[in-house]
């Protein structure tokens, strides 16, 4: 089934690619029921998504919604605004988001300031009368504090339950003003997982942001879907003499307008990126580059090919791929063998993790636990090319611990005593201070580029060292906090055993 752009509301993660978020078992068993780059399809695949038997819980101890995900995205477009049409504690996240923003940018060499996002306040008697006179005067009053070149209004669980007309609102303000006001359907009992979040944004962008008819295309430009991330991508694809077009966090509404014209849609992880790159080549023509992820040699290397065949440019990829290669190897060696014997666990979104995992098995790191935050059966593209996790099994061999789940701390303690290993990787940082306790260090991927590419490989076995010198540290902390679990639950080896019992 194609993106359909003529609706406002994005389909879910659920219904259009077979979402998952509860799964425990080997990485290879999780791949072929998915039955993506496989082939065959055992699951009972329907036309797009896949399904997968899926251990569902009585209960969730605490997550982020879908909402969260359209305030990281569309609240980080520079010279927009977002509107939260929503109680005030949907806003609670605006805080850490604009730290994020700020070292971001700063990050970035941009200038740095503040994000515009604004709450409508909704209150008991709004839940009754409905909010919309209220959206109306929140636009309004949008406008005349900051002129934006765009207004996104984000939903919440309770427009979706008092049934406010969103977009007829947006409708009428847009001819008024002139510039696109957008409303992004991000109700958070929609969808069981965030990533709904990213997909809704994105939506909203392509429908009514991107360029419809550009009248040139610009032929060294290519489109790297990302978060707040440090910029990595120019000087590598600088190399092939293409320019980089930074979306859809950080960017300006010229930048994200511009995305139709450029030569080609490449990202950092699937779970971001699939959505949007299909959009803009289903729709717009932009070609999206189908490859492994740019992680480990193997990644890397297809990667670049896949660009360079894209944008015609082989030659100068052939030379940065081969120059690479002997400026890495000899550094890389070097690592392997300070890190021999040493054990980590990845605990962050899915296709980030089984890009995380090869590059720590490049580094001679033993893996043999993940915890994936959630899992796409398949991407927007279908390409198996893109099958992330057929990638880093075909290429890096098994994880025998692989568990899907939404990062529920009470199984996260069963989940690392599998495995016990030296330290960890996480984005989403709640399930750290947990691993603390049990005297393992974290590594906080707080700058999500940090293990691109070749040069990434070399990060982050430099930071795996860093984190190892705190080893003691952590082992005092163990030895003097206390979990706040029954001994009962501390002795289960099973950490969806309330799943099994349902």
């Amino acid at each position: 089934m194609p993106i359909n752009l003529k609706t406002a509301v994005v389909e879910t993660r659920e219904q259009r690619l077979g979402t998952i978020i509860g799964w425990d078992g080997k990485a290879s068993d999780l791949s072929h029921e998915s039955a993506y780059a496989r082939g065959g399809c055992a699951s009972k695949c329907g036309p797009k998504a896949r399904r997968i038997c899926e251990l569902r819980g009585p209960f969730t101890q605490g997550s982020i919604c879908s909402e969260q995900m359209v305030e990281c995205q569309a609240g980080n477009v520079r010279d927009a605004v977002l509107i939260q049409h929503s109680p005030i504690g949907c806003g609670a996240g605006q805080v850490i988001y604009n730290s994020i923003f700020r070292n971001g940018l700063a990050m970035r060499g941009l200038p740095v300031q503040n994000l515009h996002l604004i709450s409508t306040n909704l209150r008991e008697k709004d839940m009754v009368f409905g909010g919309i006179a209220k959206l109306e005067q929140t636009i309004r009053d949008a406008w005349e504090r900051h002129h934006p070149k765009a207004i996104f209004i984000g939903t919440s669980c309770a427009t979706g339950i008092i049934g406010d007309d969103v977009e007829s609102v947006a409708t009428a303000l847009e001819a008024e003003l002139g510039i696109p006001v957008i409303p992004l359907h991000c109700e958070g009992f929609k969808s069981k997982h965030w990533s709904t979040g990213f997909d809704a944004t994105q939506h909203g962008i392509l429908r009514q942001i991107v360029r419809k008819n550009p009248e040139k295309k610009q032929e060294d430009l290519v489109n790297v879907i990302n978060l707040w991330g440090s910029d990595v991508f120019s000087p590598i694809l600088g190399e092939l003499g293409l320019r980089v077009n930074y979306v859809v966090d950080m960017a300006t509404v010229d930048e994200l307008a511009q995305m139709s014209e450029a030569a080609a849609t490449v990202g950092f992880c699937y779970t971001l990126s699939s959505y949007l790159a299909a959009g803009l080549e289903q729709e717009f023509g932009v070609p999206e580059v189908k490859a492994p992820m740019p992680y480990g040699f193997a990644g890397t290397d297809a990667w670049l090919r896949e660009i360079a065949r894209v944008t015609n440019r082989e030659g100068k990829a052939e030379d940065y791929i081969r120059n690479e290669h002997a400026r890495v190897k000899p550094k890389l060696a070097e690592l392997r063998e300070k890190l021999k014997g040493k054990k980590g666990y990845v605990a962050t979104g899915s296709a980030y993790a089984h890009g995380l995992i090869g590059v720590l098995r490049e580094l001679g790191v033993e893996v043999d636990g993940s915890l994936v935050f959630h899992h796409d059966p398949v991407y927007d593209s279908q390409d198996p090319r893109e099958d992330s996790l057929a990638h880093l099994i075909d290429q890096y061999g098994e994880v025998d611990n692989f568990t899907v789940g939404n990062r529920q701390q009470y199984q996260f303690f069963a989940l690392l005593q599998r495995v016990k290993p030296d330290f960890i990787i996480i984005r989403h940082n709640g399930l750290a201070p947990l691993a603390a306790r049990l005297g393992i260090p974290a590594i906080p991927l707080g700058d999500e580029h940090h293990a691109v590419g070749y040069q990434g490989m070399l990060n982050l076995g430099e930071s795996i060292l860093d984190v190892l010198a705190h080893k003691k540290y952590h082992q005092d902390l163990a030895a003097h906090t206390k979990l706040p679990y029954k001994k009962w639950w501390l002795d289960q080896k099973d950490p969806f055993l309330f799943a099994r019992s349902v």
